[in-house]
């Protein structure tokens, strides 16, 4: 018992004598390779461009679709699949927040060389970008988005409407830029709402929305579809010298809409041109040069983009068709005019 009770003594002593050893080493004992030192800047040449990058990047053009559920970023994919040209031209396809939207990615987003914009976009910029109408040119009008204003059997006339809820479809919409435009046009004061028109209907059938106001190219599947009560109607919008600046006169007949129009019948209205716009490069920039490349390939290959396989709107398109308060792209002009000597010398 004395011989362990004598080892306790010995054992602290022992373990005391390793404490510095356990202890981390002050800092001016740390190894040579642990201490702070300068980082020796080496200046790396940046990589270069492998040549197959330089090419690629060479003939590519940035377009501006819309919405993924929209028509727009349907027509751009087309548009890109007819004009691909390998290293020669490359068209990207972006989906965005939508037509509106689109002008913005013009203007300001890097890499966007066109866009699928509603004409009457113009009308916001005119105050942030007086300049803008010299900035934006137009290459194609592609289609009319027309309005179409359904209203309940109570509602006869556009001034019925005042006061009372009109739905203009889900933010990021033609419906819901173009709509609120179009009614301060008129001189309507209503009570405006942002949501999916298919609720909107439900609401329509049940008394507690008055209108819904759709923007875009007829025939509508809502409508050629669906089944209304009596008395549910389209609203006739007259054209006149309030909409000359952006908007084209319109109608929906019985051959649109064969429940809700009766043969021989139409509704006037007015359609906002949804159209393919180009920033207005300097002539003969590398920017420039490559949206001219695309649109002699878009307007060469036109035919490709009208046979079957591809949205029927393409068969309603016309080259020469203007767009309101826009100068044509002039490379654009040019091959339309190239067009056009080429059929007068061949008679």
């Amino acid at each position: 018992m004395k011989r362990l009770i004598g080892f306790r003594p010995l054992l602290l002593a022992g373990l005391m004598s390793l404490l510095p050893a356990l202890q981390p080493p002050p800092a001016d004992a740390r190894p040579q390779h642990d201490r702070p030192h300068k980082a020796r800047v080496v200046r790396a040449e940046p990589p270069r461009p492998r040549p197959e990058a330089l090419a690629m990047n060479a003939w590519t053009v940035g377009l501006a679709g819309g919405l993924l559920e929209g028509a727009p970023i349907r027509l751009a994919a087309e548009m890109a699949r007819v004009v691909d040209d390998g290293d020669n031209l490359h068209v990207l396809p972006v989906v965005t927040r939508g037509p509106v939207e689109n002008l913005n990615s013009l203007l300001y987003l890097r890499g966007i060389d066109a866009a699928i914009i509603n004409s009457d976009a113009l009308e916001e910029y005119k105050s942030q970008v007086p300049d803008i109408q010299r900035r934006i040119t137009y290459v194609l009008n592609l289609f009319p988005s027309e309005l179409h204003v359904f209203v309940r059997p109570e509602i006869k006339s556009l001034s019925d409407l005042a006061g009372k809820k009109v739905n203009f479809n889900s933010q990021g919409t033609a419906a819901a830029y173009s709509g609120p435009l179009i009614f301060s046009r008129l001189g309507i004061d209503i009570e405006k709402t942002f949501i999916p028109h298919q609720v909107a209907l439900e609401q329509m059938r049940k008394g507690d929305m008055a209108a819904v106001v759709f923007i875009t190219s007829k025939p509508i599947d809502a409508f050629v579809k669906g089944r209304f009560e009596a008395g549910f109607k389209f609203l006739p919008v007259p054209y006149d010298s309030k909409f000359e600046d952006y908007y084209l006169p319109a109608a929906l007949d019985a051959a649109d809409y064969p429940n809700l129009i009766k043969q021989g019948d139409h509704v006037a209205t007015i359609a906002v041109p949804t159209a393919l716009v180009a920033f207005n490069w300097p002539a003969n920039s590398n920017r420039f040069e490559r949206v001219a490349r695309f649109v002699d390939h878009l307007f060469s290959r036109i035919d490709k983009l009208q046979a079957p396989g591809f949205d029927p709107k393409w068969k309603s398109i016309n080259l020469g068709a203007t767009v309101p308060g826009l100068a044509r792209f002039p490379a654009a002009q040019a091959w339309l005019d190239r067009q056009s000597s080429t059929a007068r010398a061949s008679q």
